[in-house]
């Protein structure tokens, strides 16, 4: 069974860092395009960072840019976004997106971790 699994969120003050990770597995995790996204309480799910399968090209939303930074370890099947600065909108439950790099197939969601952010 596919998994991606979330972890290293967490209640963090304002103007912390956290590191998210997500462990894939049971999928050629090389081949896949993978994204973290977050959902605050009342809105939509909004893609935060996306990283290409080979890692070379990265893209993130205007509200993160320069505060957070994703990465992936393809030997490990990990994704990662560490996150600085962080302040109280972006609080949410993060989760973790596995796309496939050929523009078919089978789409993967994480179960989502919590990021609380105190002011």
């Amino acid at each position: 069974q596919v998994q991606l699994v979330e972890s290293g969120g967490g209640l963090v003050q304002a103007g912390g860092s956290l590191r998210l990770s997500c462990a894939a597995s049971r999928f050629t995790f090389d081949r896949y395009r993978m994204s973290w996204y977050r959902q605050a309480p009342g809105k939509e799910r909004e893609l935060v960072a996306l990283i290409t399968n080979n890692g070379r090209t990265t893209n993130y939303a205007d509200s993160v840019k320069g505060r957070f930074t994703i990465s992936r370890d393809n030997a490990k099947n990990m994704v990662y976004l560490q996150m600085n600065s962080l302040n109280p909108e972006d609080t949410a439950v993060y989760y973790c997106k596995g796309d496939p790099s050929a523009g078919w197939g089978v789409t993967y969601w994480g179960q989502g971790t919590q990021v609380t952010v105190s002011s």
